[in-house]
């Protein structure tokens, strides 16, 4: 995997910038080995639903971030370096707020995995 254009994609999504992290993180999704394509599909889904989100679309929103919680689930909690658990419990708020069972939380955000 691409660890600079990754770690760009990353920082590019804590700063909001959903589209432009998309943009990346689909490049290192083209070059990805198997094992990591759905890894990275789920963070891109994350990311291209909140750009949704961003422009009222909250049908697309709510269904990408749906897919994309089902997407991360199947990797383990410090997957690529990030705090993937952290990140599955804030897309399912997302989700739940949604569907209209919570009110919206602040938009998501990726940190490191500490061991």
């Amino acid at each position: 995997m691409d660890e600079i254009a990754y770690k760009h994609g990353l920082d590019l999504f804590n700063r909001g910038e959903f589209f432009d992290a998309h943009e990346v993180l689909e490049d290192v999704w083209r070059a990805a080995s198997p094992p990591e394509k759905k890894f990275l599909q789920g963070l891109i889904q994350v990311a291209v639903g909140l750009h949704h989100h961003s422009h009222g679309n909250m049908a697309g929103a709510r269904s990408l971030l749906a897919r994309a919680h089902r997407n991360l689930s199947a990797y383990p909690a410090g997957h690529g370096g990030i705090d993937l658990g952290g990140l599955r419990a804030q897309v399912e708020q997302w989700v739940e707020a949604l569907e209209g069972r919570r009110s919206a939380p602040a938009l998501p955000r990726i940190q490191p995995h500490r061991s």
